[in-house]
């Protein structure tokens, strides 16, 4: 209770200094932001929900920074991850910005999701980079390499036509499948299933043939946030909110159509009640024949299926006829420093990190989607290893089609996001009606919507 008191008292300090308002600050210098002296030392923190998670991505991450550290020694880099204690770091980012904030040392350069956007903005006050560095440096950023971002890629960090983020990595929904289960169960393992009923029918039989779990989809708790919900609903012809951002909508058939299929699969015996971290590991143990997930664990996969199981991957299976439309998980890169020495050191960061060879790194040794995709046929880049690794082709596959991940308004849109995904949860592996525990929490929801969702 105590704690409960000191925080709440934190967040009306920062509402009050206007750092949990819904209102965006300017730019804190006029016109460019000046190039670093020669041999100016500059010192700045970087917080990423990547130094949380142990194995490939903190090596990997570990790695870049010290690459960073050669190219410009004048730079020195605190990496930290976030202040928290949840099982996944990425869900302690925001709070643990909002906390340093309060005591008047943010990190200077911070990985946010992209659900996380507009609050960012306008709530935490992310740095506008056109302002600091200017429209151009900043788009030449994108498109000025030898190997361009992808098109659907550049704008995820943009808002009212300004960039503030520059998206870093994300991974669209890929249907990871045992392929050695499909065999044992009498399935064709070059032909894995399509559409959300041969979905079922193949896990079914992998349960009934091997005993193992059919299928598992890493979209339907509160731990996995909403980025693959808002792709199974939009593949069902529905949002999750509307495109006006006034309404919630994942009450409506649709969206109450597509948990009710997830439900279906749970009741049916189809899909195991695991949480998201019992079902990655489980996947990666051999003992689940398919899961819808990010490709930030295909190296965890990759380890766990190593000499024993063959592991590939698919696209996101669809509703009958109904074509498939992926939504992205992931982060961008945003500035919050106020300094302009700072502001300088952190935009060298972030062009750095999402540079060709960072990409290349990034990659190759944990599996997220690249996003300057040219580098998959250039043979300096990562032709060689996208040919022995065709686990990333339904990734870029579905690059084309795919449509942002979107963040709810307001200061509260954490609690709408949180409340919706647990009405989820508690429909699909608790047994609770659909249409009546959705609408229940969307009319809890609507209250939390700026202005009350009037």
């Amino acid at each position: 209770m105590k704690r409960s008191l000191v925080l709440a008292a934190a967040m009306l300090a920062l509402a009050g200094c206007g750092l949990g308002s819904t209102t965006a600050s300017g730019p804190t210098s006029a016109g460019p932001v000046p190039e670093l002296t020669s041999g100016q030392q500059v010192s700045i923190v970087f917080e990423s929900y990547n130094f949380g998670q142990a194995g490939a991505w903190t090596d990997t991450f570990n790695e870049l920074i010290a690459k960073f550290r050669q190219k410009f020694p004048n730079i020195t880099v605190t990496a930290q991850k976030p202040q928290g204690n949840s099982p996944n770091p990425a869900s302690d980012t925001v709070s643990s910005v909002q906390s340093q904030l309060v005591t008047g040392h943010p990190p200077d350069v911070v990985q946010l999701g992209f659900s996380d956007l507009d609050f960012t903005v306008h709530g935490l006050h992310a740095q506008p980079l056109d302002d600091l560095f200017g429209k151009d440096a900043v788009q030449r950023n994108f498109t000025g390499a030898k190997h361009p971002y992808a098109p659907t890629a550049r704008t995820l960090g943009d808002w009212d036509g300004k960039t503030y983020g520059v998206p870093f990595v994300f991974s669209t929904p890929v249907l990871y499948y045992n392929a050695t289960l499909f065999g044992q169960a009498g399935l064709d393992p070059n032909s894995p299933p399509k559409t959300w009923d041969s979905v079922k029918d193949a896990a079914l039989a992998i349960k009934a043939k091997t005993g193992k779990d059919g299928v598992y989809l890493d979209c339907l708790t509160k731990a996995a946030k909403d980025w693959c919900l808002q792709s199974l609903v939009r593949s069902n012809g529905g949002q999750v909110i509307s495109a006006d951002r006034r309404s919630l909508t994942f009450a409506d058939d649709p969206a109450v159509r597509t948990v009710t299929m997830a439900k279906g699969l749970v009741d049916a015996g189809a899909s195991p009640k695991l949480t998201q971290q019992q079902a990655d590991e489980a996947f990666a143990r051999g003992d689940i024949g398919m899961i819808l997930e990010t490709s930030a664990l295909q190296g965890t996969f990759i380890k766990g299926a190593k000499d024993k199981w063959d592991l590939r991957a698919s696209g996101e299976p669809s509703f009958g006829t109904r074509p498939v439309v992926p939504t992205n998980s992931g982060a961008s890169l945003f500035l919050l420093a106020n300094d302009p020495a700072k502001q300088r050191a952190g935009w060298e960061l972030i062009k750095f990190l999402t540079s060709e060879d960072a990409y290349v790194t990034i990659a190759s040794k944990i599996g997220y989607l690249p996003l300057r995709t040219g580098l998959v046929d250039d043979p300096a880049g990562l032709k060689e290893w996208a040919t022995k690794n065709p686990l990333i082709r339904p990734n870029l596959d579905q690059l084309a089609t795919m449509e942002p991940w979107t963040s709810f308004p307001g200061n509260s849109y954490l609690q709408i996001r949180d409340g919706m995904m647990a009405a989820v949860e508690k429909v699909v592996y608790q047994g609770a009606d659909p249409a009546s525990t959705l609408k229940a929490e969307q009319e809890q929801g609507m209250k939390l919507m700026p202005g009350g969702g009037k």
